[in-house]
């Protein structure tokens, strides 16, 4: 999912300081995320998500059977 949002960030055609203040996350926190220095808070991947159009899903996971 990070880095998903890493290369959505890098290939936007605005800067990260406008993604940073139109998303409501941090432009340190951004500097970081695309770094891969750090990860970013469940509230800020939903608003960078939705500031960059991408949705967000969760679904259970696939199980694997075990070999008797």
């Amino acid at each position: 999912m990070l880095d998903t949002l890493r290369r959505a960030v890098e290939k936007s055609d605005e800067s990260r300081y406008r993604i940073a203040h139109g998303s409501g996350v941090a432009a340190s926190q951004l500097a970081r995320l695309v770094s891969g220095e750090r990860g970013l808070s469940v509230e800020s991947v939903e608003r960078l998500s939705d500031y960059l159009g991408l949705e967000i899903i969760i679904r259970p996971k696939r199980r694997t059977r075990k070999a008797k």
